[in-house]
């Protein structure tokens, strides 16, 4: 057969079901492929926002995304999201059509390997017809085992040569890593010792369904739990659950994680963000971090015990060498009925009292997000776009569990929220999608508006819009830098909405969400967008925090 079709058969038949793309020459014939054997194509308008949606898709179901882009330019405007999804360690294979290695003054020829391996992503290509299927093989292999982002160059040639399909064997999986005996023995030493523990699980541990494992072992020793932003919501419904670590942490979580004398990073690498430079370690609290991978043990800061190991794995090992010795005092750890009370009065941001600044024909966005938290059902996916407006949705939204948070904010690039948001949507049908944007970053991404549309998508769009790319504004603002480069005149979201056929709404007073209910009380037959003229006096404290720690 083709080598076009070879390919398509070979990710079809490994369980590729769903592609994003955008359709060009270079990739128009393994597209349709993939389309007459089963596959859902979803068509993007620009292949940055193709390669957002599958990053979405993949977070969502925790299983290996497919993009299929056009040679030169279709591979060069998806790099940002690529770049994206290859740090955050999404499995992915990006099929990107290439010249033929004969071509050599093509003005779509481009180091594909190069620019490959300069973003973090892994390169592979179809080297002849002969290897293309194993080619093929090895790509999604990576992606599935490794959780790798894979570009593979299709070149034009080898995609037009014929080969044989042999019989693929199935795709297994690796049992999953232990720890040794050793690490595990020294990590139960460390939270047998410890009368205030804490333990923050991050992507790692969302990856590993570890939630379970975590709470036993954290029942075994009194431990707090909390998360890195990735994992929002893994914990939910505990009653020792702190919510997210760093800047994110509302007081009280602060205080407490703070105050531990051991902190035990589960699948999380302890990065700035999460430990907010460091600064949520006390002076005397031992640090403990188990990671599959070595290299993360200690990457972003010195660590007093590393364990290599998977962390639901290691989480049962070191939960059976505690209950042995498993005190039988009612008052365990960290736990007590009084940290239970303090932890469901204050632990959630909308527990804490602030000054409403809402007036002027703009919304506090502190308020604007308590209500629509009120309002939007509590089956939902929060898809959060970068910027100085992040916070207000990430510390103010509650979600379900973690497949309720979808943050791709590895790269921090502002625009690739709503095309993640339509990932998740296509992911997650049974829940109301929420994309929280800024101004900036919403019409960064403004095209895939039409694709919301035409998908029939009936999600929320929230446009936290301060006329401005707000973090520039208050980083540079108070030390007198002139800022007309980053401020920007009112533009009309809710009618931009509307010229791509959502519903729309604009809010500058609570009694504006009216039309919000209205919405959600049905059919929601077209997507709503919510154009939220929000203060913008002062910058966000978590990024105030961040811009002391640079």
């Amino acid at each position: 057969m083709l080598v076009s079709d070879a390919v398509a058969a070979v990710l079809v038949d490994f369980g590729a079901d769903t592609v994003f793309g955008l359709v060009g020459s270079g990739n128009f014939h393994v597209t349709n492929a993939l389309i007459a054997r089963g596959a859902r194509f979803v068509p993007a308008r620009h292949e940055c926002g193709a390669v957002s949606m599958a990053d979405g898709w993949a977070r969502m179901t925790g299983r290996p995304a497919l993009v299929s882009v056009h040679q030169g330019p279709g591979l060069t405007h998806a790099v940002t999201a690529i770049t994206e999804a290859a740090k955050s360690r999404t499995p992915m294979v990006v099929l990107a059509a290439d010249v033929a290695a004969s071509a050599t003054r093509s003005n779509f020829r481009i180091d594909v390997a190069g620019l490959t391996s300069a973003i973090g992503a892994v390169p592979g290509r179809l080297h002849s017809p002969a290897f293309a299927v194993d080619d093929t093989v090895r790509a999604y292999r990576t992606a599935a085992l490794e959780r790798r982002t894979v570009v593979l160059a299709l070149p034009l040639d080898v995609q037009a040569g014929e080969c044989v399909l042999p019989e693929i064997a199935p795709l297994a999986a690796p049992a999953a890593p232990a720890p040794s005996a050793d690490a595990a023995a020294r990590l139960a030493g460390a939270i047998q010792r410890a009368r205030r523990p804490v333990f923050i699980a991050g992507r790692g541990a969302r990856q590993a369904s570890a939630r379970g494992d975590l709470e036993a072992l954290a029942d075994a020793c009194g431990a707090l739990l909390a998360t890195s932003a990735a994992a929002k919501g893994l914990f939910r419904g505990s009653p020792w659950d702190l919510d997210v670590s760093g800047g994110f942490a509302s007081p009280l979580a602060a205080e407490l994680i703070r105050g531990a004398d051991l902190v035990v990073g589960w699948g999380c690498s302890l990065n700035m963000w999460t430990l907010r430079h460091g600064n949520l370690i006390g002076d005397e609290a031992v640090v403990a971090q188990v990671d599959t991978d070595k290299g993360a043990l200690g990457a972003h800061r010195r660590v007093d015990l590393g364990v290599t190991g998977d962390v639901a794995v290691t989480a049962r090992e070191v939960t059976a060498l505690l209950t042995a010795d498993r005190p039988a005092d009612a008052e365990l750890g960290y736990r007590s009925d009084e940290m239970r009370q303090r932890i469901a009065g204050r632990i959630r941001w909308r527990d804490v009292s602030f000054r409403d600044e809402s007036g002027n024909g703009k919304i506090d966005p502190r308020t604007l997000t308590i209500a629509l938290d009120d309002l939007l059902p509590a089956e939902r996916v929060v898809a959060i776009d970068s910027g100085n407006f992040m916070g207000y949705p990430s510390m103010y939204l509650s979600v379900p569990d973690a497949d309720g948070f979808c943050f791709t904010q590895a790269f921090q690039s502002v625009g690739l929220g709503l095309a993640s948001a339509i990932g998740a949507a296509i992911a997650r049908p049974d829940r109301l999608t929420v994309a929280a944007l800024g101004d900036g970053g919403a019409l960064m991404g403004i095209s895939e508006l039409e694709t919301v549309v035409r998908l029939g998508l009936p999600m929320v769009i929230v446009v936290y819009d301060d006329a401005a790319y707000g973090a520039e504004v208050h980083h540079f603002g108070p030390e007198g830098h002139p800022l007309d480069t980053v401020r920007f005149p009112p533009a009309d979201i809710a009618q931009i909405g509307r010229g791509f056929g959502c519903a729309a709404t604009v809010v500058r007073h609570l009694a504006d969400l009216a039309n919000v209910r209205e919405w959600l009380n049905g059919p929601r037959n077209r997507p709503l967008v919510i154009d939220a003229k929000i203060t913008s006096e002062r910058g966000s404290w978590w990024l105030e925090e961040a811009f002391r720690g640079h």
